[in-house]
């Protein structure tokens, strides 16, 4: 189990964020005849650290409060206690009801994140500690070596799950996708292709693994089967818009270029401001003689080209400014 423990932060078992406040008191008498005064009310105990008395009322009165000010610090006040009181739901509840009524609010969000952080944190810790040896703590284990970079000690604990459950979806996609984050071997894509191909047995709609599958075959210059595996990859997925994007060069490429321009228009559709699918389309249009079409395309290539360079650029000037100190925004005072 020890090693499972660097999941859990140290500010689960303190309380964290939202901290420990005193609870577990009967709510007193609030007016129900005005829900402003109810969710006042409930604010006050919350700030007081009253969190049993204050959640009662401020679940109940903060969603009829029509004061804008007051229910989005109901709204806080709420989210705050149920977490310190541990009721998951009325934190959730209430964050659902903050961003919905207060959508960019920098406090809403600010809150929201460190809630989601938190419950996250804490259902984490309760794995580890209640079935440390479960395939579901193997693979938490495995997502958070990951994150640290730590392939070969994310893929052992993908093959221990494999041991466990050979039969759980998502781990020889998750296997194959380490091998090709290695240094490249003779076998790479082979020692890939076989974990990619075992992960359709399991789940024939992993439409990432036909992805992969496609885009090594494409590779490979094995047209037809990079045509069926993005083919099979669109069908699973409608909005899978890298998969159009393949299964059209795939087709360009073939020479079947009649064929690739419904794939390529859908991808120009999902994502406008890639000028890699307007050149395609150029291409694909060109060669089937639609030289108007091929015309306006290479133009969008050459704008959204010409987007990227200047965002790019843009991005870069900015960084350089606020690494050096320069250009301070106005709202700054003068120093």
């Amino acid at each position: 189990m020890h090693r499972f423990f660097h999941l859990a932060v140290v500010v689960a078992l303190a309380g964290g964020y939202f901290g420990k406040v005193s609870s577990a008191q009967t709510p007193r008498s609030a007016s129900a005849a005005d829900p402003s005064v109810a969710a006042q009310k409930g604010v006050s105990l919350a700030e007081s650290g009253h969190c049993g008395e204050a959640v009662p009322l401020l679940k109940k009165f903060t969603p009829q409060t029509t004061n804008k000010e007051l229910k989005l610090k109901a709204g806080l006040a709420m989210v705050r206690c149920a977490m310190t009181l541990g009721r998951t739901d009325v934190a959730i509840n209430a964050i659902q009801l903050l961003n919905r009524d207060f959508p960019h609010d920098p406090d809403v969000l600010y809150v929201t994140t460190h809630a989601y952080s938190e419950l996250a944190t804490r259902a984490s810790l309760e794995l580890v500690q209640s079935a440390p040896t479960s395939y579901q703590a193997h693979e938490l284990n495995a997502e958070s070596l990951e994150m640290q970079g730590k392939w070969e000690e994310a893929a052992a604990e993908y093959r221990a799950i494999l041991k466990l459950n050979p039969n759980l979806p998502g781990i020889h996609f998750r296997l194959g996708r380490y091998i090709l984050s290695k240094p490249e071997t003779p076998t790479t894509a082979e020692d890939a292709k076989k974990e990619f191909e075992e992960e359709l047995k399991l789940d024939p709609n992993n439409a990432g693994a036909e992805y992969v599958l496609g885009e090594l075959a494409r590779q490979a210059q094995h047209w037809d089967d990079a045509i069926d595996h993005f083919s099979r990859a669109t069908k699973i997925d409608a909005n899978f818009a890298d998969a159009f994007l393949g299964l059209g060069m795939a087709f360009v490429s073939a020479g079947r270029h009649a064929q690739a321009i419904a794939p390529l228009e859908a991808y120009v559709k999902q994502q406008p401001g890639n000028p890699a699918g307007h050149y395609q389309l150029a291409i694909a249009y060109n060669r089937v003689g639609r030289k108007e079409d091929a015309s306006r395309e290479a133009a969008l290539q050459k704008k959204t080209a010409e987007d990227l360079d200047a965002d790019k650029r843009k991005t870069a000037e900015a960084l350089q400014k606020d690494s050096s100190g320069q250009d301070a925004p106005a709202s700054e005072p003068p120093k």
